[in-house]
């Protein structure tokens, strides 16, 4: 019997390290909050199912020591980050819940995991297509409020839309898409709508296209995880974000070399707007949906993520107005992580990954730095490091600004959601 009780034991080990192996997986692939959010979850995890873990996180791998019923493992996890489908993150939420409050064993909570895992997209495949498109379009007026720009957006997302998706199914494409996607935006949008001033500079016409693949999210994560005190984690997130932006960079500069046009053509001048309040006000509803599809969110959110979405554009115009472009990006980064951590505190409600998503997006990070280094490129020397430095300065607000929202909404014994 004591044979028995031993091969149990054992048995129940190694269940609990394959369940945070797995768990730690997902966390990692969906690591826009950062590190911390993956570490707590495994500790609290590993605690609910009757173990210990300590966690050391990186970006792409994290190495889980799990200690319970005697024995003690050691585990290293691979998964890079990625446009991850948030309907997973939405499922992990009641299962964490579970298991933090010890309602489950390590063999239902590792097949209720393995089930999430292997669920399949809550949407067809065409409506990421539609979702991209959707989601570069809403984006459109924000960069430039003209028809124009509206127009072109939609065709030029549509091609980013499709090499997005053609990306899902080869691996190899995925690993340069940002560098494609930017050569093919900057292609057509070189040739076919930037031919006169009148419409605005090339890069506010490619822009909106290639919104998607701009790293806002790794940014201000990294961001918030030098601000947290994890140096390593956001130095390396840092320097991916920046690998990223400079591929898609790279390939609108390439766009340049193969038509012939000179780099001055890089200008950076907005056209005069035509396009009416109305619309301006509408775009969100559209920017929203495309969000929701773009990164498979259940459509039972649509209507708490529209309200985000609008409380966020409406404190960041309020308050810019108030204390600055800074001032008011950092208030509304503050009011979204606060919003976010109280809703997903409540039992039901989806996790603030989830929630926080459409409005950190209308905080429009990233898009400042591919600005920056291409009017560098263009030979406007005063303009790119401009927008360089108002980056900078953009990712620390966005970044302390939820990371602060979330302390300020965090239950009083400090426990996350």
């Amino acid at each position: 019997m004591g044979e028995a009780a031993g091969a149990d034991r054992e048995d129940d080990h190694d269940a609990l390290t394959g369940f945070l192996a797995g768990l730690t997986r997902l966390l990692l692939g969906s690591s826009g909050e950062g590190a911390e959010r993956v570490e707590r979850s495994v500790v609290v995890a590993a605690r609910g199912l009757g173990g210990t873990a300590s966690v050391a996180v990186l970006p792409d791998a994290a190495t889980v020591v799990v200690t319970s019923h005697g024995r003690s493992s050691t585990i290293v996890v691979r998964a890079s980050p990625e446009v991850f489908r948030m309907d997973r993150v939405v499922a992990l939420k009641p299962l964490m819940d579970e298991v933090a409050a010890g309602r489950l064993d390590v063999r239902r909570a590792g097949g209720r995991l393995a089930a999430i895992a292997r669920a399949a997209p809550p949407y067809p495949w065409w409506a990421k297509l539609v979702g991209v498109v959707l989601f570069s379009v809403g984006f459109a007026p924000l960069v430039q409020p003209t028809w124009y720009e509206v127009g072109s957006t939609a065709v030029l997302a549509t091609v980013a839309a499709c090499l997005a998706v053609a990306a899902d199914r080869l691996p190899r494409l995925a690993k340069v898409l940002p560098l494609i996607a930017a050569v093919t935006v900057s292609l057509l949008a070189l040739e076919l709508f930037a031919r006169s001033p009148a419409h605005g500079g090339p890069v506010l016409l490619m822009l909106p296209a290639l919104f998607f693949f701009v790293p806002g999210d790794y940014l201000s994560a990294a961001a918030a995880e030098l601000a947290a005190g994890y140096l390593t984690t956001g130095a390396v997130r840092l320097v991916y974000a920046v690998a990223l932006l400079v591929q898609l960079y790279v390939g609108v500069v390439l766009g340049l070399v193969i038509t012939g046009r000179p780099r001055q053509d890089l200008f950076d001048v907005a056209a005069g707007a035509d396009l009416p309040r109305w619309v301006l006000f509408a775009s969100w509803v559209v920017f929203t949906v495309g969000a929701l599809l773009a990164f498979a969110v259940p459509a039972r959110l649509l209507g708490m993520l529209l309200v985000l979405v609008y409380l966020t554009v409406g404190v960041q115009t309020g308050f810019t107005r108030l204390l600055g472009d800074v001032g008011g990006t950092f208030t509304a980064a503050v009011v979204l992580g606060a919003a976010a951590t109280w809703l997903a505190r409540r039992p039901g409600r989806p996790p603030r990954l989830v929630l926080v998503l459409p409005g950190f997006f209308t905080l429009t990070v990233g898009s400042l730095g591919m600005r920056g280094l291409t009017a560098l490129a263009g030979g406007y020397a005063i303009e790119g490091f401009r927008d360089l430095t108002e980056l900078v300065t953009v990712v620390t607000a966005i970044g302390t600004g939820l990371l602060l929202g979330a302390v300020l909404a965090q239950r009083p014994d400090g426990a996350g959601a």
